[in-house]
């Protein structure tokens, strides 16, 4: 799953890498794209989560006709909630984009990403859903294999529509986009094939009672996942807003950091795909001893990845940023950003180990509670209040104590809470 996950991690970060040789327009235009193509990505990986929960536990209670009617249901409900926020996208690209600080130089640039980026939303998230159903089933090799093909393809696609060459026009951002678009249908085959005619999971798709009973165990979960994901983009968009007041070479710098930031954090994103369906698997054959000691095995990778990651960027942020500009203002933005906010990776990947868990148990809720009180408690009064008094660097501080505080709380709540799940089971 780390390898897998880092190969579709590198979609953004290829796109950065080629955007950026456009100027640092085209790539403050990327940078102001992150937090709308972020909130996409979360529903989809809500939806995969509430997905994964069901079919995990249904994997666990041995229920094999559950299994391929929770996987068809699914596909329908991705489908129909990002075509509609894929269409609502469509119309309202200008003015939401200017609220969140775009101005005329960029917003041309931004449109022309975004146009060809939302058509392809409906291709990326099937999969994504579709793939959480292979987790849970115990195949994580697929899901492996097939992100690194469309990985790359879409690094030989990027440099090719971008600028243009060999028989293909000049496309410079936008072509960044359609190079995605195209790999994403590839990848909806792929995946579909492996559906249907290797696993055979799909059933009839017409059974309105059935439907409605799936989707309603599958949002009861997707739902606070998603709403927990949303949090995410949420906080950055603002942050992005406040970046923004110190101009686009912030901006930009900030955007590479962050890009930098996903796949240093691979790992965790690793331990969180796979842990929630372990938890359903296991809650469904009342293994809970495993449940503990998974969550410790988490959280002693999460503490010497997180260490070891800092002391990397620490050293070598300079030189990161200077892949991505030759700008000094934007390399500092870069430097500094992962001088500091690396510091609390060993704790934020407990928080999404954590969510995850609490996921695959079926249990929502505290994930929600631990992201909002991060991001709405903690991140924007911080940022807000950092900004005043330090500037720029004071957000990037905030980022880090927010991290610290709730990566240590969510940790003692989700072993107390499994251990509450084994009392009802031993009477």
């Amino acid at each position: 799953m780390m390898i897998g996950l880092l190969a579709t991690m590198s979609f953004n970060l290829v796109d950065t890498y080629f955007v950026s040789g456009l100027g640092k327009d085209s790539l403050a235009a990327l940078s102001f794209t992150f937090p709308i193509i972020m909130l996409v990505f979360s529903i989809s990986i809500g939806l995969g989560a509430g997905t994964s929960s069901v079919v995990s536990r249904a994997v666990g209670e041995k229920d094999e006709q559950a299994v391929k009617e929770l996987v068809t249901d699914s596909i329908l409900l991705s489908m129909t909630i990002v075509g509609v926020v894929s269409i609502i996208g469509l119309l309202t690209i200008e003015p939401v984009f200017r609220m969140l600080g775009a101005g005329d130089d960029v917003l041309p640039l931004v449109k022309a990403y975004m146009y060809p980026w939302f058509i392809g939303a409906v291709p990326m998230a099937v999969p994504m859903v579709v793939m959480s159903s292979f987790r849970a089933m115990g195949n994580t090799k697929l899901q492996g294999v097939a992100m690194i093909a469309m990985a790359v393809v879409n690094a030989i696609l990027d440099p090719i529509l971008i600028y243009g060459w060999w028989i293909f026009p000049r496309m410079e951002i936008q072509g960044a986009a359609v190079a995605s678009l195209v790999v994403r249908l590839c990848g909806l085959l792929l995946i579909g094939y492996w559906l249907v005619f290797r696993y055979k999971l799909l059933v009839n798709p017409f059974n309105g009672s059935r439907i409605i009973r799936s989707w309603q165990k599958i949002l009861h979960i997707g739902i606070p996942a998603t709403a927990t994901n949303i949090i995410i983009p949420a906080s950055s968009a603002v942050i992005v807003g406040i970046v923004a007041t110190h101009g686009n070479e912030a901006v930009a710098g900030f955007g590479a950091a962050v890009r930098v930031e996903a796949i240093s954090l691979i790992c965790f994103y690793a331990l969180s795909a796979v842990i929630g369906p372990f938890c359903g698997q296991n809650l469904g054959a009342s293994e809970f001893e495993r449940l503990f000691r998974a969550q410790k095995v988490c959280a002693k990778v999460c503490l010497s990845i997180g260490l070891s990651v800092t002391v990397i960027l620490a050293l070598f942020g300079a030189h990161v940023g200077r892949i991505f500009s030759a700008n000094p203002e934007v390399i500092e933005v870069v430097r500094f950003y992962l001088l500091i906010v690396p510091i609390s990776y060993s704790a934020y990947g407990i928080v999404m180990v954590v969510n995850a868990s609490f996921n695959g148990l079926g249990l929502p809720i505290p994930g929600v509670l631990l992201s909002s009180t991060r991001v709405i408690l903690l991140l924007l009064p911080l940022a807000w209040l950092g900004n005043m008094l330090l500037g720029l660097y004071g957000v990037f501080i905030s980022i880090t104590l927010s991290n610290i505080i709730v990566g240590t709380w969510a940790y003692f709540w989700v072993n107390k809470t499994i251990h509450t799940l084994v009392k009802p089971a031993t009477v």
